[in-house]
């Protein structure tokens, strides 16, 4: 089985397990990008059982991707060296 049939054996709606697969971290990392928010993600019977659906988690990796590209091209600009205008972008500053 290649990985697309895979991938549609899963189905439309990923457990956290499924999905902590596919992103290659932890069932507890997968938890805790669903309940920040940063992950949608809709809980399913009585239980409460997390689900994510297969569109949204590639739409989080397609932004994720999108993110990293974009803070590389900042960090390659003249402007990310201007203390003023990196906050957050960089390491915090030691105290010396």
């Amino acid at each position: 089985m290649n990985e697309s049939e895979s991938s549609a054996a899963l189905g439309r709606f990923l457990t956290l397990a499924d999905t902590a697969e596919i992103l290659n971290v932890s069932a507890s990392q997968a938890y805790a990008l669903v309940r920040s928010g940063e992950l949608p993600a809709i809980k399913i019977g009585a239980h409460g059982h997390w689900r994510v659906e297969r569109v949204v988690l590639e739409s989080y990796i397609e932004a994720m991707y999108e993110e990293a590209r974009r803070l590389s091209l900042w960090n390659q600009s003249d402007y990310a060296s201007l203390p003023e205008l990196s906050i957050g972008w960089s390491a915090p500053a030691t105290k010396g």
